[in-house]
């Protein structure tokens, strides 16, 4: 997770086993959001020096600003998208692959105050597909730390079944000549 001009990387996960993926993965700060808020974690963490959130003239612009942040929803409940929308800092980029199978309820006005980018997406374009195998293929990102498992085709239907528990795995990779 290390890569140069991006940081910190903040995981906030409720599973301990995914906190501990985290960890292997090199998040910078890896919390448990029951306990500490991961946006205000952020604001702690991407705040220069003389940012003061209550200045009027922090609110009008001038002056030390927050980094802006990318929170990455991947967990697809109802309910998550909108307390990202609360609780993500001004100007945050909130990308959305979790796949919610329910109805659900936001309330834009808190993505337009904050002037919030949320977009969603399916998967990887063909630029961050390559980018990531890249960064595989130079050591820049250890991926060894999620494969949890290794099937067979045979096992790949109770892989899925398995990888509806987030504290027994993380990626179950098929390997076709098994």
């Amino acid at each position: 997770m290390k890569i140069a001009g991006v940081g910190p990387v903040i995981a906030a996960d409720f599973s301990p086993k995914r906190r501990k993926f985290a960890e292997m993965m090199g998040a910078d700060i890896v919390l448990d959001p029951a306990e500490t808020s991961p946006y205000k974690r952020w604001t702690e963490e991407a705040a220069p020096e003389g940012y003061d959130p209550d200045s009027m003239m922090t609110m009008l612009g001038l002056g030390p600003q927050l980094r802006p942040g990318v929170i990455f929803e991947c967990v697809g409940v109802p309910g998550i998208i909108q307390q990202m929308l609360e609780g993500a800092p001004k100007a945050a980029r909130i990308v959305v692959v979790g796949v919610c199978m329910e109805k659900d309820h936001i309330e834009p006005i808190f993505a337009i105050n904050k002037e919030l980018n949320l977009q969603f997406v399916l998967g990887y374009t063909p630029d961050e597909f390559a980018q990531s195998l890249h960064h595989l293929a130079e050591g820049k990102i250890d991926g060894e730390a999620l494969v949890t498992g290794k099937v067979g085709v045979e096992g790949v239907e109770q892989a899925f079944k398995d990888l509806a528990s987030p504290d027994v795995h993380a990626k179950i990779l098929v390997e076709p000549w098994r």
